[in-house]
């Protein structure tokens, strides 16, 4: 199936590895241009020779924080002029750390909303301009399935996250009149070093194994088996695409069946 993005310009936050990586790596097989940003520019550099290499596609890479109040700003600047212009944002950072209300310290609360929160929102005020420059695009925003179903030992996540969807259910209201659709991806367990961080912080609190708690975890999961980044990405580039034309302001899990919440 033609997603119909040949041409089109996206830029994928925190795209150096994991799920960002993936995402990048669709949009730039469904022929786009693509800008992908991420903190390390090493690591960030090789995924830009990888996406090239795989796909043939146009890459530029920035290093920034995106945490940094300067850091959304400087991204979406620096695509500009390579591209002048932007179809498609895909909003994205890493994953905050494990832990319980009582045992995260009060400062990892503004860093985290910082860096899930802040982050995001600053990403789509700087991209604005540009979007609607262009007659309409798309914004994803990759989240959690801790929008929806809050998940042990990941207060930060479930806490941040859900204000998050809140930005995102506000905007799709507000940008529509722009042609512009906001959507927000809620993936379970995908297979990326977030989730092996997870599992670790598991297997400590209940004194098993990591093998034992991977295999526990895939239990929980209807399909038996955790996700993978790429089908993340495969996801990510059709709520991008003139395919999803009509979809806006909805959370699309994609978590093997795990959610167990009506609806």
């Amino acid at each position: 199936m033609d997603l119909g993005l040949r041409g089109k310009v996206a830029l994928v936050a925190a795209a150096s590895q994991g799920m960002g990586q993936a995402a990048a790596m669709a949009l730039a097989r469904e022929g786009c241009r693509i800008a992908i940003c991420a903190r390390t520019r090493g690591p960030l550099n090789e995924t830009a020779e990888a996406i090239r290499k795989a796909t043939s596609a146009e890459v530029v890479s920035v290093a920034v924080d995106l945490a940094r109040p300067e850091g959304p700003s400087a991204f979406v600047e620096r695509a500009l002029e390579a591209y002048g212009g932007l179809d498609v944002l895909v909003g994205n950072a890493g994953g905050p750390p494990t832990g319980t209300f009582d045992s995260v310290p009060e400062a990892e609360w503004d860093r985290i909303y910082g860096l899930t929160f802040q982050s995001t929102a600053r990403l789509v005020r700087a991209a604005l301009p540009a979007l609607r420059h262009r007659g309409g695009g798309s914004i994803v925003l990759l989240q959690s399935i801790s929008v929806k179903q809050p998940l042990d030992n990941l207060i930060l996540s479930n806490a941040m996250r859900a204000a998050v969807l809140g930005l995102a259910k506000s905007l799709a209201r507000e940008l529509a009149k722009d042609s512009i659709r906001v959507n927000v991806v809620a993936p379970g367990y995908v297979g990326t070093d977030r989730l092996l961080e997870v599992v670790r912080a598991r297997a400590e609190k209940e004194g098993v194994g990591v093998e034992a708690t991977t295999a526990s975890m895939a239990r929980e999961i209807p399909l038996g088996r955790f996700g993978t980044p790429e089908e993340i990405g495969d996801l990510v580039a059709f709520l991008a695409s003139p395919r999803a034309a009509y979809i806006t302001g909805d959370v699309v899990q994609i978590d093997g069946g795990l959610y167990r919440g009506i609806p």
